[in-house]
């Protein structure tokens, strides 16, 4: 590979010690842990573990996201999304792959949701978005 067309990134590895959950993420009911990869990849990819902070109220609402790639793997718990008309649960391991664009809402979730979400460029975008369908099913209440 000729070195003028490779940008570098750095080795990382981040122990669970390392980095904490913080609030002043994307969304104030979730709490989120940097996983230094936006870092080593000088902003190409994010990657960081998303945790439920407080129950459902609204929700995300409507939105898509701009960004190349965007998956999320669920490791514990369970979310409920939209995309785009369809109702889709996904439960710890499953992998969804939100392909660019894709106008979506997280509707409702466990307690102890938590999820890998893997994101590039790392400062990826969130844009609020008209909704392509009339209802969203309601949310089931914490314990």
């Amino acid at each position: 590979m000729d070195d003028a067309s490779f940008s570098p990134t750095a080795f990382s590895h981040v122990k669970s010690t390392d980095t904490a959950f913080v609030t002043g993420g994307l969304r104030d009911f979730f709490i989120y842990r940097d996983l230094g990869v936006a870092a080593a990849t000088n902003g190409k990819v994010i990657a960081q573990l998303v945790k439920a902070n407080l129950p459902p109220a609204d929700g995300t609402g409507w939105h898509r996201h701009v960004a190349d790639f965007h998956i999320v793997l669920m490791l514990k718990g369970w979310a409920r999304f939209m995309y785009e008309d369809k109702v889709t649960l996904v439960e710890a391991g499953d992998c969804v792959h939100q392909r660019p664009g894709i106008c979506h809402y997280l509707f409702d979730y466990s307690p102890d949701m938590e999820y890998l979400e893997i994101a590039g460029p790392a400062d990826f975008g969130t844009v609020d978005a008209a909704a392509p369908c009339d209802t969203v099913p309601p949310v089931t209440p914490w314990a």
